[in-house]
Order: C-alpha cells, then sequence, then structure tokens
C-alpha cells in the first residue's frame, strides 16, 4: 500500500529535491505540496495526507504551529519536521514526530525514515489519521519502569539513553527528566526492540538519536545524541561495526 506524502517546504529548490527523492520510491504517493503554514492546513484537509514532510521555518505560520493546528483540527499524519537547524529537535519530537531531518537531505537517511513510517504504520495496525497512540517500537508507544517506590509511565519515543550506574539503571529522556529504574539494561533492551542498541556493556541507547560519530582511540567511538547537551555515549571496539551497519540501513 503507497504512502500518500505531502510536502511542506517554502524554499522551491529544496522542495523539488524533496520531491525527486521521494518520488524515487515506488510506493510513494506524493500528493499537491505546500509552501507556507497555512496552505498546509488547506491541503492537508482536502487530500488528507499519511505523511506530512514539514519545514520549520516557513512564512504565515511555522512547522511547529501548523503541525499544533493539525492536532487540533484531528487531522494527524505522521510527521517528519525538516530544517537547516538542530534545535528545534526536542519540540518536533515532543509533537510525536516520527523523525527530524536536517537540510541538505541524505538519500540512504530519508530512505530508514520511510522504513520508520512504514513501521509505525504496521505495528500500529491503525488508521493512521486517528487519535491512537503512535508508538515506534511496541503498541502502547508506552514504557512501564519500576524505580522500587513507584511504576512510571514513560514515553517510548522520547527515551534517550540509559546507564547503568551501582544498583540502578538511569533512564534519560529527550525532554531532560531521568529516572531511576530497577529494570536491568538487557531486560529495557528486549522491551523496547531493535531500535535500541548495546553499544556498551553499561549503556543502551536510543538509535534514531545519533547525531554523528567521532572516533575516539583504539578503535573505539562516541556517539554524540541529537539532544541539547550534545551527550556522548561510548561505543566499544567490539559493538562499532554493529551499531554502524545498523545506523546505515542494512
Amino acid at each position: 500500500m503507497k504512502l500518500r506524502i505531502m510536502i511542506a517546504e517554502d524554499e522551491r529548490l529544496a522542495r523539488e529535491e524533496l520531491i525527486y527523492l521521494l518520488s524515487k520510491d515506488p510506493d510513494v504517493e506524493l500528493v499537491p505540496s505546500a509552501a507556507s503554514g497555512v496552505e498546509v492546513l488547506e491541503l492537508a484537509q482536502k487530500h488528507k495526507p499519511e505523511v506530512v514532510f514539514l519545514d520549520i521555518e516557513m512564512p504565515e505560520m511555522d512547522g511547529i504551529q501548523a503541525a499544533h493546528r493539525l492536532v487540533e483540527m484531528d487531522l494527524r499524519p505522521f510527521l517528519v519536521f525538516t530544517t537547516a537547524y538542530d534545535q528545534y529537535a526536542l519540540e518536533a519530537f515532543q509533537l510525536e514526530a516520527v523523525d527530524y531531518l536536517l537540510k541538505p537531505y541524505d538519500e540512504e537517511r530519508l530512505r530508514r525514515t520511510l522504513e520508520r513510517i512504514r513501521g509505525r504504520k504496521t505495528e500500529a495496525g491503525i488508521d493512521v489519521r486517528t487519535k491512537a497512540p503512535l508508538g515506534p517500537l511496541f503498541k502502547s508507544g508506552k514504557l512501564l519502569v519500576d524505580d522500587g517506590a513507584r511504576m512510571v509511565v514513560l514515553e517510548a519515543e522520547l527515551f534517550l539513553y540509559a546507564v547503568k550506574e551501582d544498583k540502578v539503571t538511569r533512564i534519560h529522556m529527550a525532554d531532560g527528566r531521568s529516572y531511576a529504574a530497577k529494570q536491568t539494561l538487557q531486560e529495557l533492551e528486549e522491551r523496547l526492540g531493535p531500535s535500541f542498541f548495546r553499544p556498551h556493556r553499561s549503556y543502551l541507547v536510543n538509535l534514531d538519536y545519533i547525531y554523528e560519530i567521532e572516533p575516539w582511540f583504539n578503535g573505539a567511538y562516541n556517539a554524540i545524541l541529537r539532544d541539547p547537551n550534545r551527550t556522548r555515549i561510548p561505543v566499544s571496539r567490539v559493538a562499532s561495526k554493529e551499531m554502524i551497519r545498523l545506523l546505515q540501513g542494512h
């Protein structure tokens, strides 16, 4: 089944580039594109796209404002924010965005985004325009953790990384919150699924938040996360090849 996708981009060259890249996928159906936030709302009502690639900086109404309005209008396509800057990433994921793409576009990175959208669609088993939760890893989109005194429900999409600290596992979220959990890293990894990876015996990281990888020493690396603090996660020499393979989408 084809994905009905709308592109919202006010810059003509950027819009044409994205149209070209998406049109190479035979299972993508492009609906008319928008050049402003206001036009996004008008065209979304008319064409009911399943996915909107939404530029953040647009005239009349920016992409973040347009996303909020789509929710208010009960139009809930999968959102992929596009921008030349990365400071909007946190707000984008708080809007349950599927992904956050930096310009200029990388064809392989775009392919992984489409795969993730299709995975969401399959796992949800629902009409993508309903209000049902859009969990990326399991149907509820939630993770229940036990800190010893209470049970806390966490949003799976905001799970940034976890690290072993003494007798607890410290879970760090993309919105700055952190929680102590009784679950082990292995238990969390099994619960969360393939988008989460153990780059080091003491860490579990959400692959979707990795911004870049930098060499360290003796074949090891640091994974730099796409959070305001640009958190560095150690990647062992043994784990580095597998992590790079996963990030390449092989």
